[in-house]
């Protein structure tokens, strides 16, 4: 299935907030043409009304793709939808968190090929990574097809089982808070040092986009572009002692802070 494809059999996107219209906007842009996607959304915002696309009509009878991009406390009001498009040789690709294949295949029927994916706010600037995982009724054109709707917005990366989406919602799911919260303190610790706050939260934000980028882009790992800026003695090592301690630095603190955010993770899942 080809872009091709999806705009001659429509495609379905439920629920348009900041990750539904980040993704409609990729598609767009890369080609698919507006009157090929109906969109299901109580509040549809300025940009989605000024965008072309079908907005709350009667649905494809046998869409390509069904995106379902709603929050999980609104999957109640959309599951009226889904269950009149199950069956029907249509692909559904959820975005919704915490939202398991079983619960999927109890609306839609365990025939339907459904794909569920875990992607992180970066998408909103394209800067995304999303993570999915297929059950047995998707074939390879199905996990294909998703994985080209949502590299859209980033990279896409496959997982070997849907027990992986936990811990994947714990690293890259929530884990850009856990760099904004690395903003927040690094600029406070700067003022703390005698740096007045705009010019601390300059360099702080500076600081980790530009070292983010390094790490993306560098032919060196990580651990070896850290190896790379610290000096013997210098002041690099004289913070990373500090960081890297085994029970009170970056080590424990981070293993703790995926370790409970894969618990909430299972626990949500769980209902």
């Amino acid at each position: 299935m080809d872009m091709s494809d999806i705009a001659a059999r429509g495609l379905v996107l439920l629920g348009c907030g900041k990750m539904g219209s980040a993704m409609l906007a990729g598609w767009l842009d890369g080609g698919l043409p507006a009157a090929s996607v109906s969109v299901i959304d109580p509040y549809p915002s300025d940009w989605l009304q000024s965008s072309g696309v079908l907005i709350n009509q009667p649905l494809p009878a046998a869409p390509a793709i069904v995106l379902i991009a709603v929050k999980p406390q609104m999957m109640g009001a959309a599951l009226p939808n889904l269950q009149l498009l199950g069956g029907g040789g249509t692909l559904f690709v959820s975005v919704a968190a915490g939202t398991s294949i079983a619960t999927f295949e109890d609306i839609l029927g365990a025939g339907t090929p459904i794909v569920r994916a875990m992607p992180n706010t970066p998408a909103a600037i394209r800067r995304g990574i999303t993570a999915i995982i297929a059950n047995q009724t998707a074939t390879a054109a199905d996990l294909d097809a998703a994985e080209l709707l949502l590299s859209a917005v980033g990279q896409v990366v496959r997982l070997d089982s849907e027990a992986q989406m936990d811990a994947v919602t714990g690293v890259s799911g929530s884990g850009p808070a856990y760099v904004f919260h690395l903003i927040e303190t690094l600029a406070a610790a700067g003022v703390a040092q005698g740096l007045p706050a705009e010019l601390a939260m300059q360099l702080a934000k500076a600081t980790v986009a530009g070292a983010g980028a390094l790490a993306e882009t560098s032919e060196d790992s990580p651990s070896q572009l850290r190896v790379n800026v610290t000096s013997p003695n210098g002041t690099t090592q004289a913070a990373l002692e500090v960081l890297m301690d085994e029970k009170s630095g970056f080590p424990a603190l981070l293993s703790r802070a995926v370790g409970a955010a894969t618990t909430r993770s299972e626990e949500l899942s769980r209902g």
